[in-house]
């Protein structure tokens, strides 16, 4: 059953995000909306919500709906309650005494320490702001569910857990989820909105095929305007051909062929196919290289900690050039702390050869942290470069426009930028420090999907060897030549990430989180034949 219709909506501010959008939402439609950061992704959910009304066209919804809205961040509304009382806004305000356990079930489930519950949700790490939203969703018994970007700041088990839910439990609950995850979108969505220039493109298939249906088709439109351009070349040729034959030979009959034809030149050209074009914003990695056969060498080294706890041990580990290592583990097993040990070892490397952990002199360090803590915010982008990189003016202009910064936003500082512009930034400056060896922790953070797989495809084409952490699974997957995992306090080598997936879901933790969300649930219609 139909349960929203889209007709021909557009929405736009000074300038337009969107236009042209007609869309179906129906029981089972699962539907992932991606595009590039400041499309209109988020702005297309609030006007299906409700919330917001489109510019143009017009939105049906069935009568009584009732959304489950996920949002990007914490409504400003509940900013200043805890994080019991933002779970418990999922319930009518009548019901909640009758239901507290269920507020309190959630919160157990998750493990939330007693002295956080009591806290103002603002003062909470991104994380448990993600799973005070999914909680509160999962109690609210919605009719549409609405989710932008669930997966920020969740670890694989609770992604992994989510996506059970959404498939298991809710399947017949309409779906629209913005997301960078490619993972995500492609086990929970059927159908894809892409946003891409004003223009929103629906396909009924999910993002991986979606994306090569709008590939064929912008060659399709690139082999168009090709075709279309070749035959205004043709009749332009020949209208001054009759025209020459007019002037010269006084033909009025030629002059007045020569006139039709121009015009029929000036149609073709008003109506030329539409050929999208990527803003220039390309990610770019170089490899400086190595003659060294080994580039880093442990052994006998344990990861602890900053109060000194013992979190695993490494027995032996060397990591040669070219080799990409993805470390796996849940929350707090010390994967961090790991690449943290290993950024610090390069500051003196014969004190960390003491310390078991041998680095190639030739070896040449890229570091990315998850919450780019090394940006000077207090900068701006042309002094950040200038003063860190050493170039000159003119020379600094070029990079950032290259790199997809106008120069209009040049003098602003890194503070101002949003974060998917930081995260450019970030890694516009391993461009420009061209190293051998990149450490890298959650590199995918706020990059969106098409920032993703440029960062993918210069890593494996560069052939640099890197330490990753990251909880974007086809990323890892791509990206990894060898993969590790934290098991029993020990770093152990495993085939592929898949064991490591199909291992958490059978955690004590994830089960009890999805007991939590099975008890939340609506009776099942029945499965659709």
């Amino acid at each position: 059953m139909t349960q929203i219709r889209l007709e021909n909506i557009a929405f736009g501010y000074a300038e337009t995000l969107f236009e042209g959008l007609t869309l179906t939402i129906a029981d089972n439609d699962r539907i992932g909306i991606v595009g590039n950061n400041g499309s209109g992704k988020s702005t297309l959910l609030k006007c299906i919500s409700g919330e917001i009304e489109p510019a143009k066209g017009r939105i049906i919804r069935s009568k009584g709906l009732k959304f489950g809205f996920m949002e990007q961040d914490i409504p400003e509304a509940l900013k200043n309650r805890n994080l019991y009382d933002v779970i418990s806004t999922s319930i009518p305000e009548d019901e909640r005494d009758f239901n507290a356990y269920k507020v309190h079930t959630a919160l157990d489930t998750f493990k939330a320490p007693a002295d956080i519950r009591t806290e103002p949700i603002n003062r909470l790490s991104g994380g448990w702001q993600r799973l005070a939203l999914v909680a509160r969703l999962a109690l609210s018994e919605p009719d549409v569910i609405l989710l932008d970007e669930p997966t920020n700041h969740l670890d694989v088990a609770k992604i992994m857990v989510l996506e059970q839910w959404l498939n298991e439990q809710v399947y017949n609950v309409p779906l629209i989820a913005i997301s960078h995850d490619r993972s995500f979108l492609a086990n929970c969505t059927n159908k894809t909105v892409v946003i891409r220039g004003g223009q929103a493109h629906v396909f009924d298939h999910p993002y991986e095929a979606a994306k090569d249906l709008l590939s064929e088709k912008d060659k399709a439109s690139v082999a168009q305007r090709s075709k279309e351009l070749r035959e205004m070349g043709r009749l332009a040729r020949s209208a001054h051909e009759l025209r020459q034959i007019g002037v010269n030979k006084r033909s009025d009959n030629a002059l007045r062929k020569s006139v039709q034809i121009t015009k029929r030149v000036e149609s073709i050209g008003a109506d030329l196919t539409e050929v999208h074009t990527e803003a220039k914003r390309d990610i770019k990695l170089g490899n400086s290289g190595t003659q060294a056969k080994r580039l880093i060498g442990i052994e006998n080294v344990t990861i602890t900690a900053p109060g000194g706890k013992i979190l695993f041990r490494i027995d032996k580990l060397d990591i040669s050039p070219g080799e990409r290592l993805v470390i796996m583990g849940s929350n707090g097993s010390g994967k961090t702390q790991f690449l943290n040990r290993l950024h610090r070892a390069f500051d003196d490397l014969d004190e960390s050869r003491k310390e078991g952990i041998a680095i190639t002199p030739s070896a040449k360090l890229g570091y990315l942290d998850q919450h780019l803590s090394h940006l000077p915010l207090d900068k701006s982008l042309k002094d950040y470069f200038s003063w860190g990189f050493g170039l000159d003016d003119q020379k600094t202009t070029g990079v950032l426009v290259g790199a997809g910064f106008p120069v209009r936003v040049q003098s602003m500082k890194l503070g101002k930028l949003s974060h998917g512009q930081r995260a450019r930034v970030a890694l516009l400056g391993l461009q420009l420090s061209n190293p051998n060896f990149y450490i890298l922790d959650e590199p995918t953070n706020h990059l969106d999907i098409v920032g993703q797989e440029q960062l993918e495809s210069e890593i494996i084409s560069n052939e640099a060897a890197c330490v990753l952490v990251s909880h974007d699974r086809k990323f890892a997957q791509n990206i990894g030549t060898t993969f590790y995992t934290i098991k029993n306090k020990r770093l152990v080598q495993i085939a592929s990430p898949d064991t490591f997936y199909a291992s958490i879901l059978e955690t004590p933790d994830a089960t009890a989180v999805r007991s939590e969300m099975d008890s939340s649930k609506k009776p099942k219609a029945p499965r659709p034949s």
